[in-house]
């Protein structure tokens, strides 16, 4: 009781931390924010044109909300930039804007170098970002291990329903046990809920750098629409029933996931293929121009220098199709403008566009530049940190599948061993039902895919890859347990 205690109250403390994370979005958008402004104030733009220049950034959409209310604060009601912004510090819930603020406008009264006190403030962003990217791997390897423990314990409720429904006693024995019900709602609704209630919280906790990408869920729609009207001609249609009867329901429930599942993981693969590339390319596509400015080369002619260089991987094709355009005599902006098509992280974009920025509004100059290379390598940093810690929990879903197997296959046997006086096992009730049953262990498993998905890579359009492998682990163990408990006690029969 005290563990169950304690475990609910870690998991209430988890979620109230995750909502007063998710009150304040402008923590998450602050480094690059910072950054921009940070680069227009080393150009010669102030802080406050370089809110106005953050209304037109898409790929921020919280600061552009932000720059909007600023704005509204100076040119509606009349106040001058450094009250407004002093307001606005008051008012914000994100104790690092706040400090950003506040320091910028002591800054000003102070009679410092503004400049100088955005560089620094801006180290110390990132700094803090590092630390919060190491806490949220942190709470993320406690959510996949709660959800593990969930798991096991609806697992363990499905045993025991399980054991006690097939259990029936004559009146006469004396022997009273209490009765669970059916235990059919427990694999198929409850634990599938449970992986939907974890997900949730995977959503709210985990942000990747991703724009959430459509095209996988689209290309699902048609093989899922043709897999639930498959199933249902299967169960209502007797003339098609004989289908079941020879490949079996689990192994058709597996296959229909695994259709539904592999075109859109193709097509996320082709996508991410580009999109990792473009992200890991980047910082040292701009140290190279950084460096190609420094010669004295003008900023287009430096980025026509940075993109001839080899080992950018398929990020090459963009790159060479800006410096094509470039030629061209085609703007900047214009050519950022059709690159935010091709590449969906936003990470690459914003960096894109303080680039554009820059050269704009300065020339592109080496010292801008400079800082623009450092700060999104450190951008990349912590993303490939994150992503590569996670990495091994990618391969506890896969446990669990074959640990479920296993599970359900000796229980079932167990019930066909029970022997107590007086008490007989209708488990030729419960056998009709264990296809069904491990069809929905196959569902399940193929769902926890989307879990584990959001979790490494922070999009659930990741799971594509994942469930159509754990569906097919799932179906493999349930088979490789049967003929396991058959090969050493004989009987059971559930596929």
């Amino acid at each position: 009781m005290v563990f169950a205690s304690g475990f609910l109250g870690s998991l209430e403390r988890m979620i109230r931390q995750l909502s007063e994370e998710g009150a304040s979005k402008l923590e998450e958008e602050l480094p690059y924010a910072a950054m921009m402004i940070t680069l227009m104030s080393a150009s010669g733009i102030t802080p406050y044109n370089g809110f106005k220049r953050l209304r037109s950034v898409e790929s921020l959409p919280n600061f552009r909300e932000e720059a909007d209310v600023l704005i509204r604060e100076v040119e509606v009601l009349g106040k001058d930039p450094l009250t407004a912004m002093e307001s606005r510090a008051e008012s914000t819930k994100s104790k690092n804007y706040r400090d950003f603020l506040a320091g910028y406008i002591s800054s000003v009264k102070s009679g410092g170098s503004v400049v100088s006190f955005l560089k620094s403030k801006l180290r110390s962003i990132f700094d803090v970002r590092i630390a919060d990217a190491t806490h949220a791997i942190a709470r993320l390897e406690t959510l996949v291990e709660a959800y593990m423990v969930m798991l096991i314990v609806v697992l363990c409720l499905y045993i025991l329903s399980t054991i006690l429904s097939s259990a029936i006693l004559p009146p006469r024995s004396g022997i009273n046990l209490p009765s669970l019900g059916d235990p059919l709602p427990l694999v198929m609704v409850l634990i599938p809920s449970v992986s939907l209630i974890f997900m949730f919280l995977a959503h709210r906790l985990r942000h990747g750098t991703m724009k959430e990408i459509k095209q996988p869920y689209r290309r699902a729609i048609i093989p899922a629409a043709g897999s639930v009207a498959l199933l249902l001609s299967l169960m209502f249609v007797p003339s098609m029933r004989f289908i079941v009867n020879l490949l079996g329901l689990p192994l058709i429930v597996c296959l229909c996931l695994v259709v539904v599942s592999a075109p859109p993981a193709l097509i996320y693969l082709s996508i991410m293929k580009i999109e990792r590339s473009a992200e890991i390319a980047l910082p040292s596509f701009l140290r190279d121009m950084t460096e190609a400015r420094k010669t004295g080369l003008s900023p287009e002619k430096s980025i026509t220098h940075a993109a001839n260089r080899r080992g950018y991987g398929p990020f090459s094709t963009i790159l060479k199709r800006m410096t094509n355009q470039i030629g061209l005599g085609i703007s900047l902006r214009r050519i950022f403008e059709e690159l935010k098509s091709s590449i969906l992280s936003w990470p690459v974009n914003i960096c894109f566009r303080i680039l554009v920025e820059t050269i704009e509004i300065g020339g592109g100059a080496p010292e801008t530049l400079e800082l623009l290379a450092e700060y999104s390598e450190k951008m990349r940093d912590i993303e490939e940190n994150q992503r590569s810690m996670l990495r091994p929990y990618i391969l506890l879903p896969f446990l669990w599948a074959v640990l479920m197997a296993l599970t359900v296959t000796f229980t079932f046997y167990s019930i066909t061993q029970i022997s107590l006086p007086g008490v007989t096992s209708p488990f030729s009730t419960l056998a009709s039902r264990l296809p069904l049953l491990s069809a929905g262990i196959i569902f399940h498993c193929w769902l926890s895919g989307f879990f584990i998905g959001k979790v490494s890579e922070g999009m659930f359009a990741a799971g594509f890859k994942y469930s159509p492998l754990l569906a097919i682990t799932a179906y493999i163990s349930l088979v490789a347990s049967e003929s396991l408990v058959k090969s050493f006690f004989g009987g059971l029969v559930m596929l």
